[in-house]
């Protein structure tokens, strides 16, 4: 545990009990009051989350543009300052190096954050394919930290505490702003499937933050329900449905990639992906009963044939429903499809159905 990095808020999750797990080479908090008292404070509520360990990287200069442009399979060029986009990262042979949200700031300005486990691997890969030596790419992640704020009561929770509204943020979108005398860049996004906010500011000021949300009743939460938020919602993980042995398309992220646009790398690949009709693709299993199955349990057919294998697997406290995801053959993959997973000495009853599992009500 000495060896991993700590957040700025590190000293105050020991303070507060928390239980800290390494995490993508991070000392992380797990939880603090439990996992289903997190998850649910989300749902119902609002949370908050040490999100530190993310990249956080800057592009910019003349070629930011097209470099990103052709790293990405979704499209850079067409966006607005301001505005957010997810995209996935991919080599030649289309499987997935990282997916990533992409800032616009200003014409050749943006920034990345990228999966902690992930940001050697996309540093390295956009100095391989940096064509323009005018193209500066900086790592922010030690100098900075990142709070994400959740939940139905998450816009109530910022309001007044930034010098602009982030309520009239749209989704997706993102500004510069000032929290007192701390610049920080705010956004609408997230990723537990409800409405919030993500907000980086210098490693220094991350206290006074976490502390005023607390102060408004905002409720620690830890990756822990972080992970059982995100498989509600069918959200995939890196390392567990996004690989480099898995492509976008099997994914079910074909929407995040933009053929339209011109040439990317993995495009060849991709669009070989889109008539391959016998990839095993990702899908969701509702479990009879409360037991989890987890990364690496088979599924097999009503018949007992193998047919594919969990990614992500929970009992989620919201629905109350024991979830997963899995990747299985085409022909078992449409919802409805009986299927069994297989645990050491049992077999558990599942069947297919859709994605996401769980989908908030927007706010009238």
């Amino acid at each position: 545990m000495s060896t991993l990095l700590r957040t700025a808020l590190y000293d105050w999750h020991l303070a507060q009990g928390a239980r800290i797990v390494p995490f993508a080479g991070w000392a992380m908090p797990l939880q603090y009051e439990g996992i289903v008292a997190e998850h649910l404070a989300v749902r119902k509520e609002a949370g908050m989350f040490d999100i530190s360990h993310m990249g956080r990287l800057r592009c910019r200069g003349a070629g930011a543009t097209q470099l990103l442009d052709s790293v990405c399979t979704n499209a850079i060029a067409p966006m607005q300052a301001g505005q957010v986009r997810y995209s996935l990262l991919c080599h030649e042979r289309g499987g997935v190096l990282d997916d990533v949200l992409v800032y616009r700031w200003a014409e050749e300005e943006y920034s990345l954050v990228v999966n902690a486990a992930n940001r050697d691997k996309v540093l390295a890969w956009l100095e391989q394919h940096r064509r323009s030596a005018a193209v500066q790419i900086q790592d922010e992640t030690l100098a900075t930290a990142m709070v994400a704020v959740q939940g139905p009561a998450a816009a109530a929770a910022v309001a007044d505490l930034f010098a602009d509204d982030l309520r009239r943020l749209k989704y997706y979108f993102a500004c510069r702003t000032w929290c007192g005398s701390t610049a920080v860049w705010a956004s609408r996004t997230g990723y537990t499937g409800e409405d919030g906010f993500e907000i980086v500011l210098p490693a220094e000021a991350a206290l006074e933050l976490w502390e005023r949300l607390r102060g408004r009743g905002v409720k620690p939460c830890g990756l822990g329900a972080r992970d059982t938020l995100r498989l509600e919602a069918g959200m995939p993980l890196y390392g567990h449905e996004l690989t480099e042995e898995i492509n976008p398309i099997q994914a079910g992220l074909a929407w995040a990639v933009k053929f339209s646009k011109g040439d990317f790398i993995g495009r060849s690949a991709l669009e070989q992906a889109r008539q391959d009709r016998t990839l095993p693709v990702r899908v969701g299993l509702e479990i009879e009963g409360r037991r989890a199955a987890r990364r690496g349990h088979r599924v097999l057919s009503a018949e007992g044939q193998a047919v594919g294998t969990v990614t992500s697997g929970s009992f989620c406290p919201y629905l109350e429903l024991s979830l997963a995801m899995a990747y299985v053959m085409p022909d078992s993959a449409a919802v409805g499809t009986p299927l069994q997973i297989e645990l050491p000495g049992a077999f558990l009853r599942a069947a297919v159905v859709p994605l996401p599992f769980y989908k908030r009500t927007p706010a009238g």
